[in-house]
């Protein structure tokens, strides 16, 4: 049993998702990072300073009534709130993942069509008649003096 075991965790597929989940996580952290860190403060700073993190809406207040300067501030009093800035910063997130992956398989796919260059026209052809390799614009064969179809 340990050995099937063994041939099943070792098969390329296995081993090639696995890299492929790890590969992906650290590059979920990176966008995470890229939307969080560098996009969304010049977002922000265009919109007078505000962020989206703090963008909430309460549905009931907590112990401490409100208003709430900030989202932690609400959840600090217990408040139920609906936080739309962290759903839009989740969209965010998601768009910008599904354009990074949209570029990486558009360069792998470049890359596959040049090395699928299509082939080359051909330089010969065969005799109709005796079957002999010719130049693609001989009109009469060297070999038995046929005359060719153009």
């Amino acid at each position: 049993m340990f050995k099937e075991f063994k041939e099943f965790a070792m098969r390329g597929n296995v081993v090639d998702m696995a890299v492929g989940i790890i590969i992906g996580g650290a590059f979920g952290t990176i966008v995470k990072s890229l939307v969080a860190d560098v996009i969304m403060p010049p977002i922000g700073l265009l919109l007078g300073g505000v962020d989206f993190s703090n963008f909430f809406m309460v549905l009931k207040e907590g112990a401490t009534p409100g208003p709430y300067a900030a989202l932690a501030d609400a959840q600090e009093a217990g408040a139920v709130t609906v936080n739309y800035g962290m759903f839009l910063n989740a969209v965010i997130s998601f768009l910008l993942v599904a354009f990074a992956v949209f570029l990486l398989i558009r360069s792998i796919n470049a890359m596959k069509r040049r090395e699928e260059a299509p082939p080359a026209e051909p330089t010969d052809k065969e005799c109709q008649h005796c079957r002999t390799k010719i130049p693609i614009k001989a009109t009469r064969c060297p070999n038995c003096t046929s005359q060719l179809a153009a």
